[in-house]
């Protein structure tokens, strides 16, 4: 029989894949880290299977009659902050090594499930400073950064109040690159030497989803096919929503007679 004790393993197990899941690790790491930890655990026989929006975990004692335990846990929302994928897999390997209890694991993990991301003006600077140098890259003037300043700041800012409304991804990256096409529209037609495309450019690098196609490509190659098809789907709707945002935008504003340079 699984004991009290091996099923409190369990549960820490899991938490630790649920952070590592919502805050964009690969698929091969998640399971590695739950096997490390139920293994520090005594747990002889653990079978993982995570997936971008779920994790399964089943164990038992290694005993022809016993009962296996399973411990099923959905994951709702996932983003990207490597800090956190790296402690807890930090964590795994010190629950592996060391006499850390059950209880001293389960506090590090949610001191590390708590911790604060960057604060929210330093995130919003870092978004304008990102579509400005971008814009710059592809080929837009000093007047196209600045105005890429403001697109970034406006776009992120609109991102975050639609994730806060758990708003999906399509919606979100939808109008947030509409907005951004909006405003490099106003600003080519109302500054002289503006161009909008290197702005909208700039402003959609903010939101393309390169650690979502880095880790489906990581997927594939590891032989994890669902987690990466699922992922490569999600990075391609992202896209999509991205494209097409700007383009309702440019379409739009050419029917109501705007000049597009």
């Amino acid at each position: 029989m699984v004991n009290v004790f091996q099923k409190k393993i369990l549960i820490v197990a899991v938490y630790a894949a649920e952070i590592m899941m919502r805050n964009g690790a690969e698929i091969y790491r998640v399971e590695d880290t739950v096997t490390r930890i139920c293994k520090a655990g005594r747990i002889k026989h653990v079978e993982v299977f995570a997936t971008p929006t779920g994790i399964f975990v089943s164990m038992d004692s290694g005993d022809e009659n016993d009962d296996p335990l399973t411990y099923i846990k959905r994951i709702h929302e996932t983003g990207t902050n490597l800090s956190k994928i790296s402690k807890v897999n930090h964590f795994s390997r010190e629950f592996f090594d060391t006499d850390l209890s059950v209880e001293e694991g389960m506090d590090i993990l949610r001191e590390i499930d708590r911790e604060e991301e960057y604060p929210y003006m330093v995130r919003t600077l870092a978004a304008a400073i990102v579509c400005s140098f971008f814009t710059v890259i592809f080929g837009g003037t000093i007047i196209d950064a600045l105005v890429a300043v403001i697109s970034g700041i406006s776009c992120y800012v609109l991102s975050i109040m639609f994730r806060k409304l758990n708003i999906n991804s399509f919606i979100r990256c939808f109008f947030c690159c509409g907005l951004a096409a909006l405003i490099a529209l106003f600003a080519s037609s109302s500054i002289p030497g503006t161009s909008y495309d290197p702005i909208i450019i700039g402003t959609i690098m903010l939101f393309v989803p390169g650690a979502a196609i880095t880790n489906a490509i990581r997927d594939f190659l590891s032989g994890d096919m669902l987690a990466g098809t699922a992922r490569l789907m999600e990075a391609l709707l992202i896209a999509v929503g991205l494209a097409c945002g700007a383009g309702v935008v440019l379409k739009v504003w050419e029917m109501a007679g705007g000049v597009i340079i």
